[in-house]
């Protein structure tokens, strides 16, 4: 029997104490290798994102309109700083707000956020110092005005898109983030190694859009004076080329807080009498009617049903080319009577209302046109005068560029290219045409309507001293909040323009809501786009082409104004349908408008003897203005008289 001795069993134990140790090691390093190699680099490497610079914004001659810089955050550890009072005055020096200051220099605290952003020069003393942590991120430099601050939209604090193009374009412009890693030293410091693996981050694409800055700083100073002098609480001004759907400016404003984003795009309202011409090219188009065709317009009131229509310009009849000039409502419900349902509605929608543009920009709305199974009774009339419909303004100046092109339909643009980080174009929008919407001799037709409207009519107040403008004015009811019915005294006035008449560059559209100094669209927002184009013209880039401009014919002289007694009488006529209409009359029409110029003569008919309706309709046929007065010869001037067309002719009323 073996007797161990004291001696013996300790050295014993020693000896498995030494084969645990060796074999644990041994575990360690040959079986858990992985684990602990993992654990040992995460205590002594720091791993960080590196954000990707986010994309810029441009303009489409290659104004910065939105960029990105890169800035840090910073993070103090109190009780790592060894000179309190240089980190204080370096703080300082950088703009870090005094108490946030105080709270980095209290060592009870283990850990502080500084707020803000800063840039690394103005932090670099600071960062160089024990104890501060720098994160970098990416700031985006909002946009310069409010109108594309709504059109742009902005980003959130994790660098994604919020609103507008930001948003709708998030996936081009974000960009892919890199990794970066550091190593710690015992006390936590943090060094670079050039040994250490990393992914460089890659920037976001830039995004050219079609956008003029200089003519977009024009449209949204003077949508400012125009909102702020006549009292309104909105409005909207597009500039688009009719001939490639590039939208050149875009501002919306609202006076409330409560909208935002581009209204352009995002608010439909009913357009009222600026649907008129694209009913009057749906007749011409299907060869319904022609510009000498005359229907009776009673004096300026009609009954429909229940309903009542009233025009400010109030004549017994009134040829096609009248109610067109004259924005009459009761001849524009009695001519569409020419087209079915069905055509009505596919002359709207062939305009594009009811249907998004395809511009990318989020929460685009398709406006509202009904199907003819929804119709009532009198919706047909309804949509000939600009109701029971609602379109965006970027829909409605899409839809007038037609008349300016020949008859196409494009689909607007906002996004001219695309540009790799490397400046390489990956894509490059091109010029497209949704549909046909009218031949271009209607189209041609139409443009010298819209332009004796401007050089004569209700929307004088947007012609030019130099160039012809054409266009067409419209001034509907406000719908109330509850959408049962419209709101007393509220109104939406409207202007879409064409400049120049001859060869347009420019289609302008100006809208003003609930303006309170005077609500009809000739007389508030036809002068505005008058302020936009005088502006553009002047401007040294605003998207015009000048030699083209200078080629264009000056302006005509406009047509002789209306006598100061026919134009009283219409004024007082306009403020008594508005005191005593009832709710269910739909427009009140738009201010007088004279017939257009045209430069041959004619011979007066003799009309004598005839009825009156039959010698109106006569006198209209021949190419003249009619004038019914009580009493006094029979026809002034007399039959056989040479006139210039359009020139006035009165006849006695009484027999």
């Amino acid at each position: 029997m073996i007797r161990l001795s004291r001696v013996g069993v300790v050295h014993g134990a020693f000896v498995c104490f030494a084969v645990a140790l060796v074999g644990r090691a041994a575990w360690v390093q040959l079986a858990e290798t992985e684990r602990w190699r993992t654990r040992a680099r995460g205590q002594q490497v720091a791993a960080a994102d590196v954000p990707a610079p986010r994309g810029a914004i441009l303009d489409a001659v290659g104004n910065v309109l939105v960029e990105s810089r890169p800035v840090v955050r910073l993070a103090v550890a109190p009780s790592e700083v060894r000179k309190p009072a240089e980190l204080a005055a370096a703080l300082r020096r950088a703009g870090v707000p005094e108490a946030s200051v105080r709270r980095a220099g209290d060592r009870h605290r283990k850990w502080v956020e500084l707020p803000g952003r800063y840039l690394t020069t103005d932090v670099a003393d600071a960062v160089a110092m024990r104890g501060v942590h720098a994160t970098p991120v990416i700031e985006r430099v909002a946009a310069p005005t409010d109108g594309l601050r709504r059109l742009l939209g902005s980003i959130d604090d994790a660098g994604n898109g919020v609103g507008g193009l930001e948003a709708a374009l998030d996936s081009l412009l974000r960009g892919q983030s890199g990794r970066r890693a550091l190593l710690r030293d015992g006390r936590g410091a943090r060094l670079a190694s050039p040994e250490e693996q990393f992914t460089e981050a890659v920037p976001g694409h830039t995004v050219v859009l079609t956008v003029h800055q200089g003519l977009q700083d024009i449209a949204e100073r003077a949508l400012a004076d125009a909102v702020r002098r006549l009292g309104a609480t909105g409005g909207d001004i597009v500039v688009l080329d009719p001939h490639t759907g590039e939208v050149r400016a875009l501002a919306s404003r609202r006076s409330g807080a409560a909208s935002s984003g581009a209204t352009a795009l995002t608010e439909p309202f009913e357009p009222g009498s600026t649907v008129k011409p694209f009913i009057a090219a749906a007749l011409l188009d299907r060869g319904r009617v022609r510009l000498t065709d005359s229907v009776n317009t009673h004096n300026g009131e009609y009954r429909l049903g229940r309903r009542i229509i009233r025009d400010v310009h109030k004549a017994p009849a009134m040829s096609f080319a009248e109610v067109i000039r004259q924005s009459s409502n009761i001849g524009i419900v009695q001519f569409v009577e020419r087209l079915s349902p069905r055509e009505e509605y596919e002359a709207l929608r062939d305009a594009g209302f009811g249907m998004t543009t395809g511009m990318p920009y989020p929460s685009e709305s398709p406006g509202r046109l009904y199907p003819v199974s929804q119709w009532s009774g009198t919706s047909a009339a309804s949509l000939a005068m600009g109701y029971e419909l609602s379109v965006t303004p970027v829909q409605l100046a899409a839809a007038y560029a037609a008349f300016a092109n020949g008859g196409e339909l494009l689909e607007p643009r906002l996004v001219q290219e695309v540009r790799a980080p490397d400046g390489r174009v990956t894509w490059r929008a091109e010029r497209r045409v949704v549909r046909r919407v009218m031949t271009a001799g209607t189209a041609t037709t139409m443009l010298g309507l819209l332009r004796d409207v401007v050089a004569g009519g209700t929307a004088t107040s947007a012609d030019l001293a130099t160039f012809d403008v054409a266009g067409k004015s419209g001034t509907a009811r406000r719908t109330s909040t509850d959408g049962r019915g419209y709101t007393a005294g509220a109104y939406t006035a409207t202007f879409v323009g064409l400049f120049p008449a001859d060869a347009p560059q420019y289609v302008i559209l100006v809208k003003l809501d609930n303006p309170r100094d005077g609500y009809y669209g000739g007389r508030t927002a036809a002068p505005v786009s008058k302020v936009v184009l005088e502006a553009a013209i002047a401007a040294r880039d605003a998207a015009l082409n000048r030699s083209q401009l200078a080629e264009a014919p000056k302006r005509r002289a406009p047509s002789p104004a209306p006598a100061a007694d026919s134009v009283r009488a219409a004024a007082v006529a306009a403020a008594a349908d508005e005191r005593e209409a009832p709710a269910y009359v739909v427009e009140l029409g738009g201010t007088p408008e004279p017939v257009r110029v045209v430069v041959s003569e004619r011979t007066v008919p003799d009309v004598r003897g005839l009825s009156t309706r039959r010698a109106v309709r006569e006198l209209h046929r021949a190419g003249f203005r009619v004038q019914v007065v009580r009493g006094g010869a029979d026809q002034q001037p007399a039959a056989g008289t040479r006139l210039q067309a359009g020139a006035l002719v009165r006849i006695a009323g009484d027999r």
